[in-house]
């Protein structure tokens, strides 16, 4: 049924890498607890994911600031919460991409083909999280994906 398939690309197949030093970051948040969260990019030829910037900031209002609001990324937050029950802190490590309705359509597309080369080099996620705008990423959304089941077994 194509008359044309010149025009499809093979967005799947991005061609993206992982930079090593975003693999040290996120070992480093995820065993050291130094960092609270890392923003991924890419860089500038768009063929790699790279540390955009780390924080150690207790705030997740400082988190959601680091995110532009016209532009994508993707991210790695130390997300700790009180169980509902009771039972004391929790903390879980949750991946976001971040694509704002507003960024241009091309790197909306870059990013969700490269997404899984960087989500399967970490290991030890706890969520996913989608977000088109802030309050898909707000904090009270987001606790009560993580904390779903939490205390409940």
């Amino acid at each position: 049924m194509l008359d044309n398939p010149v025009l499809i690309e093979p967005v799947s197949r991005s061609g993206v890498t992982v930079n090593d030093e975003a693999l040290t970051a996120f070992n480093e948040l995820k065993l050291g607890r130094k960092t609270k969260y890392i923003i991924f990019a890419l860089n500038d030829s768009k063929t790699e994911i790279v540390v955009s910037s780390t924080s150690n900031s207790e705030s997740y209002d400082d988190f959601l600031a680091d995110l532009p609001e016209n532009d994508c990324r993707y991210a790695i937050y130390d997300f700790e919460y009180e169980t509902a029950s009771g039972e004391g802190k929790r903390s879980k490590i949750v991946f976001y991409t971040w694509s704002p309705d507003t960024a241009p359509i091309r790197p909306k597309m870059v990013y969700a083909s490269s997404k899984d080369s960087l989500r399967r080099a970490l290991t030890g996620i706890s969520a996913d999280i989608q977000g088109t705008d802030f309050s898909e990423v707000a904090y009270d959304t987001i606790l009560e994906k993580v904390s779903r089941g939490a205390g409940s077994h």
